[in-house]
């Protein structure tokens, strides 16, 4: 199969381009740095011409009330250039429960992403996952104070980015879910205690204070987490960092 890969310069995109051409399959990546534009439009066309399947990989260059502008203007000129040029299959990346955060602006823009897609006439799927272990470095930071960092004591299940690529890879070249799939990584932490054990790894003598209130993730619930029939990762945080 031909696959557009959208973003597939990235760190999830990339992977996800060696992992299908790893495949057999023609997976093209395509991004600014390839000429193609989801603001814009500009080279989307010709990205996914002749495509059987296109997956979107792309980000808000923000988290903020700017985002649901991107997801807007990107999927509308996603989905408009994938039915011109008769791609049957689109898939997106998500999160696990961006449907159940309404106080997130970030969430909330993913929940219209995935809207947009569904009620789209071209065969779908939504991959959902949860935190990216690679993020962990940028959580640290949002709440750095000097020697003390405030995270709350917020349930996380982290997964690697490899793990999610190749879940992405599966499903794109699988026949279209018309639903979403929950990717998750195997093991459930609070947010103060993967920050406590990926500073100690790293020998940074930071402490990390428990703060209800700190960070974006101060207002996800506790229950905001993959549900029995998710596919869970093998890879573990421990390993990971190491």
């Amino acid at each position: 199969m031909k696959i557009a890969v959208i973003g597939g310069t990235g760190l999830i995109g990339a992977q996800v381009v060696r992992n299908l051409t790893a495949a057999g399959h023609e997976a093209v990546p395509h991004s600014k740095s390839t000429g193609v534009d989801v603001i814009s439009g500009q080279g989307l066309d010709e990205a996914v011409a002749g495509a059987d399947v296109v997956v979107n990989l792309t980000n808000s260059p923000t988290f903020d009330e700017a985002s649901p502008a991107f997801f807007q203007t990107s999927m509308d000129n996603l989905l408009a250039a994938a039915r011109k040029n008769g791609v049957g299959h689109a898939v997106i990346l998500s999160i696990v429960g961006t449907d159940q955060v309404p106080e997130l602006d970030y969430y909330k823009a993913k929940a219209l992403q995935e809207n947009l897609l569904a009620a789209g006439s071209i065969p779908y799927s939504i991959v959902r996952a949860t935190q990216f272990m690679e993020f962990m470095d940028a959580v640290l930071s949002w709440t750095a104070d000097g020697d003390t960092v405030r995270l709350p004591a917020t349930p996380i299940q982290p997964i690697a980015a490899k793990d999610v690529a190749a879940e992405v890879a599966e499903v794109a070249e699988g026949a279209p879910l018309n639903g979403i799939r929950n990717i998750a990584g195997p093991e459930i932490f609070t947010l103060d205690e993967l920050g406590r054990m990926t500073l100690s790894h790293k020998g940074d003598n930071r402490t990390v204070v428990t703060d209800p209130t700190a960070g974006m993730f101060a207002v996800v619930k506790g229950d905001v987490l993959t549900d029995k029939n998710a596919h869970l990762a093998t890879t573990r945080y421990a390993d990971w960092l190491s």
